[in-house]
């Protein structure tokens, strides 16, 4: 339920400040747009990180898997229910504006592996900064909330206005589906998930270099206690 809620509180909030910006003439504005994917996240991690995690994107939730941090069993019934909460974020938002395409569908701006390749490098370093401020699959801590709420915020701030800086299956499939925009559905799947698992590759690698680092400090230190 989770999960449920806050991916719908993420989509609704997100692609409902687009669709408003829309249709008010940019009375949001890019800027605003960006801000309001940040804060929402942001304030669902403080909500929700130590009910579910706050994953509230399939592309997470793998690569949690995939750092053998997040039980297997889990992460099917997860992505279920952020996607019957995106869907239903993007549902209640056609019914409250029928005169909208797209209802915020990440749609590339440009050619397709453009956006496929900046939403790889989006989505990795956005998982890249979950695994090293998160603890476990889960997300709470002082700061976690406000460092993952600022990567997002930033990179729809550059990158939106070119691939729509999905960065979430969910977020993409959910107004894809509702609006019918499905001709550039996939690469916002493949994309995401293939940048969350990269992501959890070069997370291991630096853990096993500081790992190493840390226990050849600690031979030395001993090293002279016993000299």
């Amino acid at each position: 339920m989770a999960e449920v809620i806050g991916t719908f509180a993420l989509v609704f909030a997100g692609t409902g400040a687009i669709v408003v910006n829309d249709v008010t003439h940019q009375s949001i504005t890019h800027v605003g747009v960006a801000l309001t994917w940040g804060m929402i996240v942001m304030a669902l991690i403080y909500a929700l990180g130590d009910k579910s995690g706050a994953h509230l994107n399939p592309a997470v939730t793998i690569g949690f898997w995939t750092a053998r941090q997040f039980d297997g069993k889990q992460v099917i019934p997860y992505i279920i229910a952020q996607l019957i909460g995106a869907i239903a974020a993007s549902a209640t938002l056609r019914v409250l504006f029928l005169e909208h395409n797209t209802l915020g569908a990440t749609l590339p701006a440009g050619a397709w592996w453009q956006s496929f390749v900046l939403e790889v490098i989006l989505t990795f370093l956005l998982m890249f900064i979950i695994l090293n401020v998160a603890t476990g699959a889960k997300e709470k801590g002082i700061m976690a909330g406000a460092a993952i709420g600022a990567t997002v915020g930033l990179e729809a701030m550059f990158a939106g206005p070119i691939c729509g800086a999905s960065m979430n299956p969910a977020r993409s499939i959910a107004p894809a589906l509702v609006s019918g925009q499905l001709q550039h559905l996939w690469i916002y799947i493949v994309a995401t998930i293939a940048g969350a698992v990269l992501a959890v590759v070069a997370y291991q690698f630096v853990q096993l270099e500081t790992d190493s680092d840390t226990e050849s400090l600690s031979e030395h230190q001993a090293v002279e206690e016993v000299s």
